[in-house]
């Protein structure tokens, strides 16, 4: 049900959506795996937009370098946990979403976890090959609408960032791996996936930041590669939008 306040917030909204996609949005439950470049930008989208439940998944906590580009990092919230820093940023939008933080990484070992049949949506902005491969497999298998962010880094030009199905996604390495070893083993995705991606693929052009500097993820990647905000939002506002087109075409056929 949509309170009073959510009425005036969303005013413009529901001009656009009409109010059943509106309460539609207020009903939907998403879980989101990962608040960083991208993930916080979707969360800030989905809550502008009227999500009503969000769930959000993330173990690390804001570091300096994550201050260019993600959208609850800032020098007050460094050190603080991603998700809750995140959380209560999203508060002061809709002070009546209901908003969930799970502070534990997904690994094939966690999913279990995760009830993935609890959600109409699950979207993944999580960098781990390993572990999106099995985010796409397991969540793919669900009820839920299933969204992946492909990389996101080495990327300037905004012009060239795309949408596509997982298995028609090209010129992204980390689709093309993903794909790769998805064939290797046997296993693939249970249903359609919806991406963003971009084809555009540069060299990092200054040195890798120091461990300390690092966040405690970044620092057990093989590789820190730079990304900058317009593109990281970019990708994550896509993917919000991704559901609130869902929803409203599920509202107005």
């Amino acid at each position: 049900m949509i309170t009073d306040s959510e009425k005036q917030i969303f005013s413009r909204a529901s001009l656009l959506l009409g109010p059943d996609t509106l309460e539609a949005c207020g009903s939907a439950r998403v879980i989101l795996f990962g608040a960083g470049g991208v993930g916080s930008w979707c969360a800030e989208g989905l809550i502008r937009s009227g999500i009503g439940h969000l769930t959000i998944v993330d173990p690390d906590s804001v570091a300096i370098s994550n201050v260019n580009r993600q959208l609850e990092a800032t020098l007050r919230t460094v050190g603080q946990p991603k998700a809750d820093a995140l959380k209560a940023r999203l508060l002061e939008i809709n002070p009546d979403a209901q908003i969930s933080v799970i502070r534990e990484e997904y690994t094939d070992a966690t999913y279990a976890d995760f009830h993935f049949d609890d959600y109409d949506y699950v979207i993944d902005a999580i960098d781990s090959l390993s572990d999106k491969i099995s985010l796409l497999l397991r969540a793919s298998a669900s009820r839920a609408t299933v969204y992946s962010s492909m990389g996101a880094a080495l990327k300037v030009d905004p012009t060239k960032i795309r949408t596509a199905e997982f298995w028609n996604v090209r010129g992204c390495p980390l689709g093309a791996m993903m794909r790769k070893k998805m064939r290797k083993a046997g296993t693939f995705p249970r249903k359609k996936i919806l991406c963003v991606y971009d084809e555009e693929v540069l060299e990092n052009r200054g040195a890798a930041p120091s461990e300390r500097a690092a966040s405690a993820l970044d620092a057990r990647k093989a590789q820190i590669n730079g990304s900058l905000a317009h593109i990281t939002s970019i990708f994550g506002m896509t993917l919000a939008g991704f559901v609130i087109q869902d929803i409203y075409t599920k509202t107005t056929i």
